[in-house]
This record gives structure tokens, sequence and C-alpha cells, in this order.
């Protein structure tokens, strides 16, 4: 008897052998259609974007505003889910075209829900003239000849009310003294790392005269461009290049990038891309460190990193490498400025931190712990489960993945702390991207919806809800992702009859 070999014609009339491959004019067929559904939906993100971004500001429009954002994240989510079926060299161009579509929509309008990038200019001002930033307050009469009307806008007085009469607008406050100024706590030191403060100098003097505040705007999206570009890199170098792409547009379409990042120009941003660049080196050494250093430098958030960057490490050597790098980077930073300001280079960081205690009857630090504990022990748990996460993250961590345990740890955080400053998230986005699990940008959502819809609902239990909504995303995600069903689809082979499994076509 003659053995005739399997081919494929036989093998598909076989009744267990699957169905038919696709053609080659059929898979191009569906490239095509997700390549275009793809860019259509990047088109109208952007397009909602700037009509957001034209409707107001979150005083006197928040619900437009949400409303609006809920569109965004709705064509964001699409267009994530859609970009994962085009080819992977379309795929990349279309994440880099986004990301500058995206970024470019973020400079359609002035600050529209933060006025933070007013202090930042005003400190870059304030150091262009050889003063340190930490050294007065913006109303301090030392600084007078400093101000100008874009961020200290005229105001009338009577002789019966010192108060300004004309200082009324979105960012705008009054001092005790009369004096309208555009930048929040205006008589109180910066609080801001040196780091920062190097780039509010640098964006100060490459701007142009009367420039106000598009040189800050621009550099935010320079920077969350900057963060695009280093995420293509170290996942097309450290992961899978297939899905690089997908994963990068995480972050470069996010609708959070375009409006914290660039629209208010928030110094976060610089911290994220110095993250990546940190977690995205091949070891954990003196240049991760450093870089992480350099991050939190800028802000202090990216210390949760710290024990993600370490994951695996048990080496005391390269563990010492990595912290004390990290340490020398923060005392070079701060080394200037304090030979200039000794002490008072805190400025009022130890301030901040007090008053972000939160208004009980507002908003509070650890709402949804609070749910389940008495006030008094919500503090002392969550200080627990964060140091035995960072503990989890530093013994047990993936030493290929170091942005996994870092993920962890600053995702939970911002859980249990629940705060309602959406760009505190942004770190969160760009981790999401290096890691892939799109449950945790919940976050954002939760942080935006707080610090949007709060003036809509007075009353309403809307910080438990929202990071209630988050948290039980997060769970569900993990779960899905550990879930039997799940493990076996990963496994090679799954899901393909057993004769191409051991023999694959060629």
């Amino acid at each position: 008897m003659t053995d005739h070999p399997t081919t494929t014609s036989t093998r598909q009339a076989h009744p267990g052998a699957g169905p038919p491959h696709p053609t080659p004019s059929t898979g191009r067929r569906k490239n095509a259609v997700a390549l275009t559904a793809t860019a259509l939906l990047l088109a109208g993100l952007t397009a909602t974007i700037v009509n957001t971004l034209h409707a107001g500001d979150n005083v006197s429009n928040p619900g437009r505003l949400l409303a609006g954002y809920g569109v965004a994240w709705t064509l964001f989510a699409a267009a994530a889910w859609t970009v994962r079926k085009v080819p992977t060299r379309a795929a990349t161009v279309l994440v880099v075209l986004g990301a500058a579509a995206i970024a470019l929509a973020g400079l359609a309008a002035p600050p529209r829900t933060s006025n933070d990038m007013y202090r930042y200019a005003w400190d870059g001002r304030v150091q262009a003239a050889g003063i340190s930033p930490y050294a007065y307050p913006p109303a301090a009469p030392e600084l007078a000849p400093l101000r100008d009307s874009w961020l200290f806008p005229p105001s009338t007085t009577t002789t019966t009310s010192p108060a300004p009469t004309t200082c009324t607008g979105w960012g705008l406050t009054h001092t005790k003294t009369g004096l309208c100024v555009r930048i929040n706590r205006p008589t109180v030191p910066t609080i801001y790392p040196p780091v920062a403060e190097g780039w509010y100098l640098a964006v100060h003097e490459l701007s142009p005269t009367d420039s106000r505040h598009k040189p800050l705007q621009v550099g935010g999206a320079v920077l969350a461009f900057a963060t695009t570009l280093a995420l293509l890199a170290v996942l097309r170098r450290r992961g899978d290049p297939r899905t690089a792409a997908p994963r990068a547009a995480l972050w470069a379409w996010c609708p959070a990038v375009a409006l914290e990042a660039v629209n208010n120009a928030h110094i976060d941003t610089l911290g994220v891309l110095l993250t990546v660049l940190a977690l995205g080196t091949a070891t954990a050494g003196v240049r991760r460190g450093a870089l992480l250093g350099a991050a939190i430098a800028v802000k202090i958030l990216p210390v949760l990193a710290l024990p993600g960057a370490l994951s695996g490490q048990r080496g005391p050597a390269r563990v010492l490498r990595v912290t004390a790098s990290a340490v020398a980077a923060v005392a070079l930073a701060y080394l200037p400025y304090v030979l200039a300001s000794g002490t008072g280079v805190l400025g009022y960081l130890p301030g901040y931190l007090h008053e972000e205690g939160y208004d009980p009857s507002d908003v509070r630090r650890f709402a949804l712990l609070r749910l389940l504990l008495p006030d008094a022990a919500a503090g002392a748990t969550a200080a627990a489960v964060l140091g035995l996460i960072a503990l989890y993250v530093w013994w047990r961590g993936d030493p290929q993945r170091p942005w996994r345990g870092a993920l962890l740890l600053t995702g939970t955080t911002l859980l249990l702390f629940s705060p309602n400053y959406p760009w505190y998230s942004l770190l969160v986005i760009a981790l999401v991207a290096l890691d892939g699990r799109w449950e945790w940008l919940t976050l954002t959502l939760a942080g935006t919806t707080l610090y949007l819809a709060g003036r809509l609902l007075p009353g309403f239990p809307l910080q438990a809800c929202a990071y209630g909504a988050a948290a039980l995303a997060v769970i569900v995600g993990a779960y899905l992702r550990c879930s039997p069903t799940r493990r076996a689809a990963r496994r090679p082979g799954a899901g393909q009859p057993i004769s191409e499994t051991v023999n694959p076509p060629e």
C-alpha cells in the first residue's frame, strides 16, 4: 500500500482539520479595514479633544468637559483595540503620527483644568533673574520688579474694600494685600524639586518674549512625544516587537496625556520619561539608579518605581549600586539650590503634604480602606499593605520586566490614597503601556471623574464610588489573566489541531 502525503487540501477536507487558512487577499483586506478604522478613530479622537478644550474650564463648564472626556476615552479604547489588528510596521507609523496629532490637539487652548503651569513660568522667571525659587513666595515685595500683567493682572481697589474688585475669572486668586495673581498659593514658596526647577529655567530661557503659557505647553508636548518614542524603543528591545506599537498606543493616544501632559503642561511628564528610560535599561545598575533618581528629583512619586527597578535583585552589590546612584542623583540635583537657599530648598513641600491630608467632608485619604476600617486604622493599614507589596516586588519581581512591579506598587498606592488629581496617574499610564495591563487605566478615569464631577454631585460619595469601580476593574482584570482558560490559551499550540501542533506546516 502506498502512503500519501498529507496536503493542505486533504487536511481541510478531513472533519477534524479545522477551518481553512485565510488567503493572502483576505488577510490584506482585513489589514486594510483595521488600518482605516484605526485612522478614522484617531481623527475623531483628535477632533474631540480640540472641541472639548474649547468648551470651557473645570469651573464654568465641568459637565461639558466630563462629557467630552467620556467621548474621547471611548474613541481611545476603540482605537487601542483596532490597532492590534494592524500589521506591525503600519501600526508603528500610526502610533507615532497619532502621538503627534494628540499632542498638537492639547495645544489648542490655554490650560483648562489646572493653573499649576503659571507657577512653573514664575519659577523659571525668578531663576533667570539669579534668584533661588525657594527664597521668596511670588507675593513677596522683593520680587515685585519681576511681575507683569500676565501673571499679575492689574486690579482696582477702593478705600472701603482693599480686596481687588476686578480680580475674577478662572485661575485668578488675590492676596490679603489686594494683589491679583494667576499663580496658586502665591504667599508660599515653590514646592517643586530641583530637576523640575531646571526644566522651568530651560523653558524660560528658550521662550520668546511675551509667549506666556505656550512654551510650557509645547515643552509638555515634546516630553509626551519623547515618552512615546522611548516606549516604542524599550518595548521593541526588551519585549515582543509585534506588541510594541499597540502597547505604546496606550500612552501615545490616551486623552489624559493630551489634557494633563500637554494642555496643563504638568511637570509629571518629565518624571514619567525619566522613569521609562530607567526601567528600560538592560540591567539594574548605576544608569538605572541615576535616571530614577533624576525622576524622583522631578516629582517624588517615581520613588514608588524603586522596588520595581530592583525586581529580583537579591545581590547586595547590585541593590547598592541602584539605590546609591539614585540617592546621589537627587543629592547632586539639590546641591546648587542648597548652596543658594540652605534648608529652604524644601520650600512649601512639607506644608503641601500636610495640606494634602484632604478635607474630611469632601475628599479623604484612604477612602476605600475607610469603608472597611476605623479611620484611625486606615493609615497604618495602607502603610503595611504598601510595605508588603514593595518587599514582594523586590524579592519576587521579574527582573526582565521591572515595570510590572512598579505598576503594581504605584497603582495600589493611588488606589489607597484615592487622589482627585488625575495628573498623578500619568506615571501609571506609561507603566501600563510597558506592561499591557490596561485595567489600571481606570485609575486615571477615577481621578478625572472625581476632579470634575465633584462640583456636579455635592454630597455624593463620589471618591469611594470612582476608586471602588477602578479597584473592581483591576481585580477582574487580574482574575481574567490568571484564569485557567486564559493560561491554557497562552500555551504553545493551544487551539490548533493536533496534526498541525505536532507537524506545523512549512
